[in-house]
């Protein structure tokens, strides 16, 4: 399990964040001047230069995201206008995309992050532009929400396999919903319905939290608390739920470890948000205790099981029942090993769950009135900062000028064999995906943030104003 430093502090980190920061600069510059477009939106690296790879256009964003997270980080000028410049020239079709799933990670990577950074004072006040970000927020969370499938007891927004099929990675994309809904948006149906883009965010949440989620409480014989299933599958005819399954996992019964850490995240930005909701919007959808419970139990779930299951450095494998795990020893007693002959490591699920555990820290460390609450929130902002220690250093970051991609040993798809293998390995390793980059950089930013005494950035920033510290 990850050997938590309890003492850490994100000032610690300080000269460790200030040479990430110029090293994110030069891979930017290098891929903007580097990188032919034509070819389609960059995904990972083979060899230490970006390729695209056609599935489904989801990691634009990424890259034009993370030119704003580095103006943001430091302000210089030229990283602002590569984010708003692309964003204004090529995000539009991800704005109007039906076929995805991934509108919360698109559309509030860029549009939410120039939004956000308009209404902070971070860039300059202009009403036009402010009106063209909110309305490419207002459609992508409307069309978002028309992904829907009715199921017992509530519903999903289906993934691109179709209606039958929940992703647990469309956890973080209920945040294209939940800013629309902040805008005074709603999805218009059939005869004028109008659909709540909040109560719908919220009803796929909880079927992801009840079907995505295992709690340990017997489901079937490998319910193990807070392992997730990256696919659920659902009888459209019915709406009732069929079983687990897995796209980019070993299999239906075990935890893809990316899986796990979009599920982390994506439910620790919601408690963030339903922390500054006032009662009133939430009552109609459930009442406050209804939504912070299932949202507080899935978080915590799924990172204990992170914390229980990742190698000591923070750093998890690919998936925990990955097949040949078991010719790496005792492997959650030692640090992660990338150049292992046997299963690679995934260092872009320690990005994301690095983020999901220090939002969840954060959020557990505020409630009033439970100790317990406040000494696990303690204990999982120490986790998160841990795994960003970690991804800061070798063999992590990459420190070669030539490659253009910032976090090694990020891996795509493991089963459709995407990975570029080095020669004479049998393994993935040492090259970069577009969302371990930028999610990195998400993580980075909320360390130096805490590191200058003010909070984390949350997506909802300068749309909802924080209340008292709730009990």
């Amino acid at each position: 399990m990850i050997d938590i430093d309890l003492a850490l502090e994100p000032r610690d980190l300080s000269a460790r964040l200030e040479h990430f920061w110029a090293l994110s600069a030069q891979k930017i510059a290098a891929i903007e001047a580097g990188y032919d477009a034509r070819a389609g939106s960059p995904v990972f690296t083979i060899g230490g230069r970006y390729q695209s790879r056609g599935w489904t256009e989801w990691t634009q964003g990424f890259q034009y995201g993370s030119a704003l997270l580095q103006f943001e980080a430091g302000g210089d000028a030229r990283f602002l206008e590569i984010g708003r410049a692309n964003t204004l020239a090529k995000m539009a079709s991800h704005v109007s995309h039906v076929g995805v799933h991934d509108h919360g990670f698109n559309n509030v990577s860029t549009y939410g992050n120039l939004l956000r950074l308009m209404l902070e004072g971070k860039i300059p006040s202009d009403a036009w532009q402010r009106h063209f970000y909110e309305l490419a927020l207002k459609v992508s969370g409307a069309v978002q929400a028309r992904r829907f499938t009715a199921a017992e007891g509530g519903g999903f927004l289906y993934s691109f396999n179709g209606p039958h099929s929940l992703f647990v990675d469309t956890a973080r994309s209920c945040r294209s919903l939940v800013l629309s809904h902040l805008l005074g948006h709603a999805l218009m149906e059939e005869n004028d319905a109008r659909i709540d883009l909040l109560a719908r965010a919220l009803e796929h949440l909880e079927t992801t939290a009840r079907y995505a989620v295992y709690y340990g409480e017997g489901r079937d014989a490998y319910d193990v608390r807070g392992r997730t299933a990256h696919e659920s599958i659902f009888n459209v005819n019915d709406g009732k739920y069929r079983c687990p399954s897995s796209q980019q996992g070993y299999s239906p019964f075990s935890t893809w470890t990316r899986g796990l850490a979009w599920a982390m995240c994506g439910f620790a930005e919601q408690l963030e948000l339903v922390a500054v909701l006032p009662d009133a919007e939430l009552e109609p959808r459930g009442g406050r205790a209804f939504v912070e419970g299932f949202l507080t139990r899935a978080a915590r779930a799924t990172c204990d099981f992170y914390i229980e299951n990742t190698p000591t450095c923070g750093v998890p494998y690919w998936d925990t029942g990955a097949p040949l795990l078991h010719r790496l020893g005792s492997y959650k007693e030692q640090p992660a090993r990338p150049d292992n002959p046997y299963e690679p490591v995934d260092s872009s699920a320690a990005a994301i769950a690095a983020q999901g555990l220090l939002r969840l820290g954060a959020q557990l460390s505020q409630r009033n009135g439970s100790e317990g609450a406040q000494a696990d929130g303690h204990r999982y902002r120490q986790a998160g900062l841990t795994v960003l220690r970690t991804l800061l250093g070798e063999p992590y970051l990459a420190l070669d000028p030539a490659h253009q991609g910032l976090l090694l040993h990020s891996v795509y798809h493991r089963p459709n064999g995407w990975d570029h293998l080095p020669p004479g390995r049998s393994v993935p390793s040492g090259e970069s995906s577009m969302w371990g980059d930028y999610h990195l950089r998400e993580m980075a930013l909320c360390a130096t943030k805490l590191c200058a005494g003010r909070s984390h950035q949350k997506f909802f920033d300068g749309l909802v104003r924080a209340p008292e510290a709730r009990a």
